[in-house]
């Protein structure tokens, strides 16, 4: 139990890092996340605002991304961490849990800030109803 607490310290401070390179000039809410993969890698990510709201992309996704782009779409997340610069809680929005679900085991870690503190919960009961799609 104690290596899971140091791997997910280890994850938020990547997060962190992460946010220290948020685009948000609109907003000012700095969030970074980070991706621990089945592979041992960590992929990183943070929010890029625009303009027109409607265009940002959350942390979440942007690590997301990344990680797909680096690594291919055969990728499995095995824990998550969510942080951000400005002290608030930032749980990932339905968009990003959703994204997340193509590639999230179900027993991954998601670590996150919420307003009573940190959270950390398995993704199945963060993202109990996820869309399911069975491909023939």
């Amino acid at each position: 139990m104690e290596e899971l607490a140091v791997a997910m310290q280890e994850l938020i401070d990547a997060a962190l890092a992460a946010a220290e390179r948020s685009y948000s000039p609109y907003s000012g809410f700095r969030v970074g996340a980070a991706l621990l993969l089945t592979n041992g890698q960590v992929a990183t990510g943070t929010n890029v605002e625009n303009v027109s709201y409607g265009l940002t992309i959350c942390a979440e996704r942007s690590a997301l991304v990344a990680a797909v782009t680096r690594f291919g779409p055969d990728l499995r997340i095995e824990a998550v961490a969510v942080a951000n610069l400005n002290n608030a809680a930032s749980p990932p929005c339905g968009a990003c849990r959703q994204m997340l679900a193509e590639f999230v085991s179900p027993d991954a870690q998601v670590v996150f800030p919420a307003a009573d503190g940190s959270r950390t919960m398995p993704f199945s009961e963060f993202f109990p109803f996820a869309f399911e799609m069975k491909l023939k």
